[in-house]
């Protein structure tokens, strides 16, 4: 299991943190089609239940958005990838088909409004420490180019950044390569959803990317 931990600055700012890290063999495929089938069923229940302004109440992405704050960060200029996604469903524009690990890690995403960080574990150098973005880190995210990280939370590794809770990074994404797969699930605050949003996430791996030797790992900011 990758080492993960969080920074003292990052614990200071938002001592609520918790992560929920899984870990697992993979089998990466283009496309399933009955993955995508339970997806668009969430698609349609979300479209049909929530609207536009309901999105930042909701208690994980609520929760989120202040430990942007809570790092100096602006939740509206920087949208976490969950609210992305959410914002992306209401308004009847559905997601990207990219592969069937990221696509079961965006059906949990918006199943429970936690932003979560999808890597191959085999790109990343050492243990994983959560921190604060720096001025000028470098950083190229997955559709975004050069990312501005300058005080958002930051994944990094020996070689520096790879994954924040708005983007992730090209360096670390996962390809038709990927044998071994690091999912974290960052919980600014609500705690008592964490559990249940691990618990999605490793039945559908295990459903539709056929996980095997599986580890959790939970962080906390008090730890």
């Amino acid at each position: 299991m990758t080492s993960v931990s969080i920074s003292d600055d990052l614990k200071a700012s938002v001592p609520q943190l918790m992560l929920s890290c899984i870990e697992c063999d993979v089998v990466v495929m283009e496309n399933n089609e009955t993955l995508w089938e339970q997806i668009d069923e969430k698609l349609a229940e979300i479209a049909g239940s929530i609207q536009m302004d309901d999105i930042s109440r909701l208690p994980a992405l609520a929760a989120s958005r202040k430990g942007y704050r809570q790092c100096g960060k602006d939740p509206s200029r920087y949208r976490l990838s969950a609210e992305a996604l959410l914002r992306r469903t209401v308004q009847g524009k559905g997601l990207y088909r990219v592969n069937n690990v990221v696509d079961l890690l965006n059906l949990v995403s918006l199943s429970t409004g936690f932003s979560i960080g999808g890597y191959d574990a085999e790109k990343i150098e050492g243990g994983v420490v959560f921190g604060i973005g720096r001025q000028n880190e470098p950083y190229e995210g997955i559709g975004r180019g050069e990312l501005n990280i300058e005080l958002l939370p930051v994944f990094r590794d020996r070689k520096g950044a790879f994954g924040t809770p708005t983007s992730d990074s090209v360096r670390t994404s996962v390809t038709s390569g990927t044998t071994r797969f690091l999912m974290i699930i960052i919980d600014f605050g609500t705690q008592e959803l964490l559990e249940q949003a691990t618990f999605i996430a490793t039945e559908l791996l295990r459903k539709y990317a056929r996980a095997e030797n599986l580890e959790i790992l939970k962080v906390d900011g008090k730890s």
